[in-house]
């Protein structure tokens, strides 16, 4: 494939699912600069294969190779289960990192949907990556049982029990969370 081409295929296919490709590996390796690194990393992998990709969904192509890329890098680490300071740019759930902040909205009501919101992604910090991978594939990214299958490389029923016990462990550690307060 010519460069130029090449190129061209790759700011379609690629560039538009960098943010989503971010928020993966940030979650997957809990590392801001780590997460950016095996992005540019994966993006690299993608730009050198990009010929051989014949698919439609090329979100989910690229979240495949960044969560290949983060588990090679988790490997090489050997890193256990890690808990970590709330950083609230780094864990918004709104796509510029920004909070959301009615004019017009209660306070009270603004610092509870605030205070709920960090401790959703401080328990969700603490799920074993083999369910945090499958929830914020399907609770943050939105995507299908089918699609996370394909992305994650295991069967639909698999993915829905491990949303399924994915979910139950956040509650659990939600419900921790309460009783700690």
């Amino acid at each position: 494939m010519a460069e130029f081409s090449r190129a061209r295929r790759f700011k379609t296919v690629v560039l538009p699912h960098l943010s989503a490709a971010y928020r993966l590996a940030r979650w997957l390796v809990r590392d801001e600069s780590d997460a950016q690194d095996l992005v540019q990393e994966a993006c690299v992998s993608a730009f050198t294969s990009i010929a051989g990709f014949e698919g439609e969904n090329g979100k989910a192509w690229l979240l495949t190779i960044v969560r290949h890329a983060c588990y090679r890098w988790l490997k090489r680490r050997q890193r256990g289960p890690v808990t970590e300071e709330f950083d609230e740019t780094m864990h918004s759930l709104e796509e510029d990192g920004s909070s959301v902040h009615q004019p017009n909205e209660d306070p009270v009501a603004w610092l509870l949907r605030e205070e709920s919101q960090q401790r959703v992604c401080q328990a969700l910090e603490r799920l074993p990556i083999e369910f945090k991978e499958v929830i914020v594939l399907r609770e943050l990214e939105g995507y299908s049982y089918r699609e996370i299958a394909d992305i994650v490389a295991i069967p639909t029923g698999t993915v829905m029990s491990r949303l399924a016990r994915g979910r139950a462990l956040l509650w659990k550690y939600l419900a921790d969370q309460s009783g700690e307060s």
